[in-house]
């Protein structure tokens, strides 16, 4: 599943798709952008503009966190897509 903030579908639609398209092959995580080595969250650059994204782990039922986020059973991943400034 994956959602995208207010700004982001405020894009013109060719902004909007190169957005999704750096987030979908983004490969440069690093300590600056990803100091906990879970490769969940990262930051591109996109006409001088700074896009996140992040994955969030949930329990099945949306309402709490996933007990086991490395169990698919167990797991709904979310990746939310915003601009730096909606984090």
């Amino acid at each position: 599943m994956f959602l995208v903030t207010p700004a982001i579908r405020s894009l013109a639609i060719e902004t909007n798709a190169a957005v999704l398209e750096r987030v979908r092959t983004f490969a440069d995580f690093n300590p600056e952008n990803d100091p906990s080595g879970e490769h969940d969250f990262g930051a591109i650059e996109l006409e001088v503009e700074i896009y996140f994204f992040k994955i969030d782990y949930y329990a099945p039922d949306m309402q709490s966190g996933s007990d086991d986020p490395a169990d698919p059973t167990k797991t709904v991943r979310v990746l939310t897509i915003m601009r730096a400034d909606e984090y």
